[in-house]
């Protein structure tokens, strides 16, 4: 079993470094105990201060009610009348004059598709969406799925150097390619999805000055005007994709406006493949580095939905997610008033010791990875969930398969970006015996 951070128990942190007795004895430090809302590179130490000592505690960086302890989570997801979603998708950072202007001159209207909407408005939609989003549509899809990553794969290994990426190879465009199919939109727009979906998350999700939101606005109103476009396409021309069959059930009488479908396109191109290009990276991340693990999967590849399950509690796509007081509330002893904003610390939830047994380790046969939150819980519950997991398995059946020998590279140091909601490898460097 392997682990990713220094931290193992719940106790307090009289020994660490972030003001609780540590070396530096900072106020400061202790104020946030070592949470670092943006800095992503390995935040478990700080979750496990959180849930020992401050299991909810105001943030004046982020302005947000930061929660860590899983039971906790878990009531706030499931309660959407007290806790609206409906901050989800704004910005942590308000957009600047510059930006705005540049979003306004372009027409720039979108709004989330389902995450960010309440009842009755967000049932409406995501039943007119999940009749498209079907397993039968997944399972026409999965050879197609299959033989894209069986090239990329077959493709790294007539490298003569037995050297790869992980991220960059396999796991940077296979759900791309996999959402854009099921969508219906050009496959030869692979890096603009990418590029406007990497100004998507630093607009919403991150830390920019003004001047760093420029280039981002301008992607996001062509992202914008790619998604009516792609309506538009579905009423002219039809097809056999999701947004020709919801464009036919709105012209059936099924109540959703074009603006709904294009802002439906506008979260399904993100959400449907960031969260699982980073999935992907994480299992080649994680399950290679622990060679008896991986052996497993090689011998019994049915164990493979039991490993992806705890590759997403033990380092999921999304680490935290946001949540609006509608009413003034409890939460963890805490008054909440009507109108704060919580961030709820789902990488921290997964590693609740109250539900996980041992949680700082990587254990494939864990009974039950399942109840992870990395998905969210309640209305909310991610509509592609089964989506990303098939791709998931699909590329670690090829690779058990294809590349037995596949490690991570020794003494490699893996960035991840700096963002409040989603923890991202930049790099995923691997070898194998040639």
């Amino acid at each position: 079993m392997t682990t990713e951070s220094t931290s193992s128990t719940e106790t307090p942190a009289a020994t660490c470094p972030f003001g609780h007795g540590g070396n530096d004895g900072s106020q400061e430090a202790a104020k946030y105990h070592g949470y670092r809302p943006f800095d992503q590179k390995d935040p478990f130490p700080a979750y496990a201060n959180l849930r020992a000592e401050a299991p909810i505690f105001y943030d004046d960086r982020t302005d947000l009610w930061v929660v860590s302890r899983y039971d906790d989570i878990k009531a706030v997801f499931d309660d959407w009348e007290t806790f609206s979603s409906q901050n989800a998708q704004a910005p942590v950072r308000p957009r600047g004059p510059q930006a705005t202007k540049v979003m306004e001159d372009g027409g720039f209207t979108a709004y989330s598709g389902l995450s960010a909407r309440i009842p009755p408005e967000h049932t409406r939609i995501r039943a007119i969406a999940q009749k498209a989003f079907t397993p039968r549509r997944f399972k026409v899809m999965e050879p197609e799925i299959r033989a894209n990553v069986v090239s990329r794969l077959e493709g790294m290994l007539t490298r003569e150097s037995a050297t790869g990426d992980m991220f960059r190879d396999l796991a940077y465009e296979i759900p791309t390619i996999t959402i854009l199919t099921l969508i219906g939109a050009d496959l030869a727009k692979i890096d603009d999805y990418k590029r406007w979906s990497d100004s998507r998350a630093a607009m919403t999700w991150g830390n920019l000055s003004d001047e760093e939101q420029v280039p981002h606005a301008h992607n996001l109103v062509e992202y914008w005007q790619e998604c009516q476009s792609l309506v538009a396409l579905a009423k002219e021309q039809g097809g056999d994709n999701l947004t020709a069959d919801v464009v036919k059930a709105q012209a059936e009488g099924a109540e959703i406006s074009d603006h709904e479908i294009a802002s439906l396109l506008y979260s399904l191109l993100f959400a449907g493949h960031e969260t699982t290009t980073t999935l992907i990276a994480n299992c080649f991340r994680l399950l290679p580095t622990d060679r008896d693990q991986w052996e497993a999967l090689i011998e019994d590849p049915k164990k493979i939905p039991g490993a992806i399950e705890e590759v997403l509690r033990y380092a999921g796509s999304i680490v935290a997610w946001r949540r609006k007081a509608t009413r003034d509330a409890v939460v963890a002893g805490q008054e909440i008033k009507e109108g704060e904003g919580l961030l709820l610390v789902v990488g921290s939830a997964n590693r609740d010791l109250s539900h996980f047994e041992e949680p700082e380790e990587f254990d494939i046969s864990r009974a039950n990875a399942r109840e992870h939150l990395s998905f969210g819980f309640g209305i909310h519950y991610c509509l592609g969930n089964k989506l990303a997991k098939l791709q998931a398995k699909i590329c670690l059946e090829e690779a058990t398969r294809l590349i037995p020998s596949l490690r991570v590279a020794d003494n490699v140091d893996i960035p991840f970006r700096e963002n409040l909601s989603f923890r991202v490898p930049e790099t995923v460097p691997v070898t194998w015996t040639a």
